[in-house]
């Protein structure tokens, strides 16, 4: 058994645990509320600045971009303009839908058999189950962030409050509800019970891949709770916030609750946490040779610009050398010895 998702999610539930005692029990507003922030975000431009160098110095000398679909060869073969691109344009193009689509999932296949007859024979069944949860997560994860810009913007963007309003217009209940934050959550948590419920990918599943899901998890319920049932004062939320955007940091007069203070903690622990876990692949992407490359091997020669130059010793210069005793021996010789 697995039981990596435990640790992870043991791990999460203390942190929140130290989180609201800090607060509530030890008044630790200040640290929780000013210096964590600051150093969780100096945490993550560095580690993400630091990982983008690196990535972006590391060599590439070969052609390798990951293919699936026809090569652009003799004139009456279609070319696959998309899937394997050989121009920039196609190259551009390809990154959009991946980045904007996440294409590559959404032709996820599953190889299995299928009964014909007497005999068993090969069988692909499309699987949308991923695309789809994956681009349901990504779009309202996105959502709740620009929602969230409010708070440090004053005043607040057109673009930001007509997408609140869009979000909420369901108007169900009052306060009203907003789509994203319970797409977000069930999203995340389908994601989550996939690696536990599914044998293969919980086998190889470690918990680095669970830790992250559970604290975003545990933002979008410490978020839904404030919003719903506790109730938090906005105003105060606000002005801390508008604080430390403007470098002007201080704790609000009055009590904001401890639950705000586990859902900022989450927050800035998996902001932190972004530049050393597989998260980072909201950068990396645009990095990766498989994708920001174009396969045109065969219209143009590529040669290794960090190839050490290297003493050879050709076939002519070892046949000069050895050709009486390859004679002796029986092999054939290109040349004659005079």
């Amino acid at each position: 058994m697995n039981a990596a998702y435990l640790y992870s999610l043991i791990a999460v539930v203390v942190l929140g645990l130290i989180a609201y005692a800090g607060v509530e029990a030890a008044g630790l507003d200040g640290l929780f509320g000013l210096v964590i922030p600051y150093v969780a975000l100096l945490i993550f431009i560095i580690g993400f600045a630091n990982r983008m160098l690196d990535w972006a110095r590391s060599a590439v000398p070969f052609r390798i971009p990951t293919t699936s679909g026809q090569q652009k060869s003799l004139p009456w073969i279609k070319h696959a303009k998309l899937d394997n691109p050989t121009t920039t344009g196609g190259v551009i193009g390809r990154m959009l839908l991946e980045v904007l689509l996440f294409r590559s999932l959404f032709m996820n296949n599953r190889v299995g058999f299928r009964q014909v007859g007497d005999s068993q024979r090969i069988a692909y069944k499309w699987v949308i189950w991923l695309w789809l949860f994956g681009i349901l997560f990504h779009y309202s994860f996105l959502t709740v962030v620009i929602r969230h810009l409010r708070f440090f913007m004053e005043p607040t963007p057109l673009l930001i409050s007509g997408l609140e309003r869009v979000d909420g217009m369901l108007q169900v209940g009052l306060p009203g509800l907003f789509i994203s934050g319970v797409v977000l959550f069930a999203a995340a948590t389908m994601l989550l019970l996939r690696r536990i419920v599914l044998p293969r990918l919980r086998y190889i599943s470690m918990p680095a891949d669970y830790f992250p899901l559970l604290l975003i998890i545990g933002i979008a319920v410490t978020g839904l709770f404030m919003r719903y049932y506790t109730k938090v004062d906005i105003s105060r939320i606000k002005e801390l916030t508008m604080g430390l955007a403007t470098f002007r940091p201080a704790i609000p007069e009055g009590e904001i609750g401890g639950l705000f203070y586990v859902h900022l903690f989450f927050v800035l622990l998996l902001l932190a946490y972004i530049p050393f876990s597989k998260l980072m692949h909201m950068g990396g992407v645009f990095l990766s040779p498989t994708r920001n490359m174009a396969n045109n091997s065969r219209i143009k020669r590529h040669i290794n610009p960090w190839n050490h130059p290297v003493k050879t010793h050709t076939y002519e210069e070892y046949e000069d050398d050895f050709r009486e005793k390859m004679i002796e021996a029986g092999l054939p010789v290109e040349k004659e010895p005079k």
